[in-house]
C-alpha cells in the first residue's frame, strides 16, 4: 500500500490513539482497597462496558450506562464509589508518537476519521488530548446505532468524508477492526500507528 493509492484513513481510538493512564493504580488511590482487587472489578466493569458502549446514545443515556458501569465496579469490589468517583479517577492519554503521526499523514493530504466503539463522549476525550484537530469526523458506535465489527460506522464516516472504500485505509487493534474495516471495504493495518510512517 502506497500513500498515493489513498485518500482517508480511519482509526480505532482505544489501544490505537489513546490509552488510560494507570486506572488501576488511581482507583485503588479512590477506594483505598488493594490493587489486585481493584484490578479485577475494573475488568468487570471493562467487560460491561464494551457490549454496551453503544448504548450511550446521549445525555440521558450515557448518564445511565455509567451509573450501571459504576455499578457493577462497586459490586466487584465491595464499595459504594459515584459515577463521578470512579470516571474521575480515569485519565486517557495519547500513545506516544500519536500527534506526530496524525500531523504526518494530515501532511500528506489525507482525511482523518475516528471510527470505534464508544459512547458519544468520545469527542470530548479527544479534545480533552489535544486530538480533536486532527479529525474531520468522529463517528461512535452509539452514533451509527452499531458497534464494529458492523460496516455501519465505517461507511457513515467515509460518507461524512466523502470517500470510497476503496481509497480508504482502517488502523486498529482487534480483529472487530479487520473484520470491520473488511465488511465496509476498507483495506486494514494493524496498530501502531506510527509503524505506517
Amino acid at each position: 500500500m502506497r500513500f498515493a493509492e489513498l485518500d482517508a484513513i480511519t482509526l480505532d481510538a482505544f489501544g490505537t490513539l489513546l490509552t488510560l493512564r494507570n486506572p488501576v493504580e488511581a482507583l485503588a488511590g479512590v477506594t483505598g482497597r488493594p490493587e489486585a482487587d481493584v484490578a479485577l472489578a475494573f475488568r468487570a466493569e471493562v467487560e460491561h462496558y464494551r457490549p454496551r458502549s453503544h448504548e450511550g446514545r446521549d445525555a440521558a443515556t450515557l448518564t445511565q450506562l455509567r451509573a450501571d458501569c459504576t455499578d457493577v465496579f462497586n459490586a466487584s469490589l465491595g464499595t459504594s464509589l459515584a459515577p463521578e468517583e470512579f470516571l474521575g479517577a480515569l485519565d486517557y492519554e495519547s500513545l506516544p508518537g500519536i500527534p506526530e503521526a496524525l500531523a504526518g499523514l494530515r501532511s500528506r493530504g489525507l482525511e482523518l476519521a475516528v471510527v470505534a466503539n464508544w459512547d458519544y463522549a468520545l469527542p470530548e476525550f479527544l479534545e480533552r488530548i489535544g486530538l480533536a484537530a486532527f479529525f474531520t469526523t468522529v463517528v461512535t458506535s452509539a452514533e451509527a446505532g452499531a458497534a464494529k465489527p458492523d460496516a455501519r460506522p465505517f461507511l457513515l464516516a467515509l460518507e461524512r468524508l466523502g470517500v470510497s472504500p476503496a481509497r480508504a485505509l482502517h488502523v486498529g487493534d482487534s480483529e472487530e477492526d479487520e473484520q470491520g474495516a473488511a465488511a465496509a471495504g476498507l483495506r486494514f493495518a494493524p496498530a501502531p500507528l506510527v509503524s505506517l510512517l
